[in-house]
Parts: C-alpha cells; structure tokens; sequence
C-alpha cells in the first residue's frame, strides 16, 4: 500500500458465480474483518478495493475510513452503539 492511502472499511458481496470462498482463495491483500454466508467485511486501501471493482470480482460498499471506525470504537464504551453483547439477556436480569 502507498503511503498515506486511505484505508476503508467496506463490504464485499461476490459477483453472481462467485462465492464468498472464491474471494478468499484468491491473493487480494484484504484483511478479511468478518465472513458471512453471503460477504465479507474487510479493510483494505482504496486501490485495492478499486482493483476488485475494476476485476468486477465483487460488489465493493465503502462503510467507513478504517481511522473513522477506530476512533469511533475508541470513544464508545462497552455497551453503546446498540453493542447487545454487553447488555445482560432476559435470563441474566
């Protein structure tokens, strides 16, 4: 990645006859954040996300700046954001 790129948090959906799996199999240089059935979550520079758009492999949806999202997680305290991890289950109460 050049330096000073613009890192993004962003969703891949595969392109139709493509799968989750063919993504993954291939050398993409994504850090793969989360995997679904049917995307992935990743973060990755824009140049590589714009390569993936230009090879029409995935559907590519920008969520967020990788620093936007860290500095977001680094000001919400557990709990916040609608995190139900935190919050105690009726069984819990």
């Amino acid at each position: 990645m050049a330096t000073g790129e613009e890192t993004w948090v962003a969703r891949l959906t595969p392109a139709p006859g493509r799968s989750v799996s063919d993504l993954l199999d291939m050398p993409l240089g994504l850090d793969v954040w989360e995997r679904h059935a049917d995307s992935l979550v990743v973060s990755a520079s824009d140049s590589r996300l714009s390569e993936v758009e230009r090879r029409r492999l995935a559907r590519v949806d920008r969520l967020t700046t990788t620093a936007q999202y860290l500095a977001r997680t680094r000001r919400s305290p557990a709990g916040e954001d609608g995190d139900r991890r935190s919050s105690p289950s009726p069984q819990q109460e």
